[in-house]
């Protein structure tokens, strides 16, 4: 296999890394249990939330694979790797738990990856950083309204 050839190869691999967390996310959508609970009146509706992250993961994915061609063990690569996880991790600890309180803690240590992520990447590739940008904007969002159900519902 030529380099162009693994290089591309590598994309696919972040594209399907980002699209197991999206599956496992799946695995512990809003229910019931949700749709039960007091939010603030700037709650999204529920069909905004699967077209955000769609596009989410993909920037992700390339954001990822950009600092992996660059600077595959830099910190950046390891910010990559801890947002995956934390991200993976909050909606079973919401959805799946109902531990609004756990996720929250998961949630800001998800935020403090990305900005991890974007300063660690900016000088290896701008276009990495910027990419996750929209997502940090997203998870300011979602953690001001996972903060917002937990104290509506204590």
């Amino acid at each position: 296999m030529n380099s162009t050839a693994g290089t591309w190869v590598a994309l696919i691999v972040f594209m399907a890394l980002c699209a197991g967390v999206a599956y496992l996310g799946a695995l512990f959508a809003p229910g019931a249990w949700h749709a039960g609970l007091s939010k603030p009146p700037w709650n999204r509706p529920n069909w905004v939330f699967g077209p955000v992250w769609t596009l989410l993961y993909i920037m992700i994915a390339v954001a990822g694979w950009l600092i992996w061609r660059n600077a595959p063990t830099s910190p950046a690569m390891w910010f990559w790797v801890a947002q995956l996880v934390f991200n993976a991790a909050w909606s079973w600890l919401f959805f799946g738990l109902h531990r609004m309180d756990i996720a929250f803690a998961d949630i800001v240590l998800l935020w403090l990856a990305i900005l991890g992520f974007i300063v660690a990447a900016w000088p290896i590739s701008m276009a990495a950083a910027l990419l996750l940008v929209p997502y940090l904007i997203w998870v300011s969002f979602a953690s001001a309204l996972n903060y917002s159900i937990w104290s509506l519902n204590s």
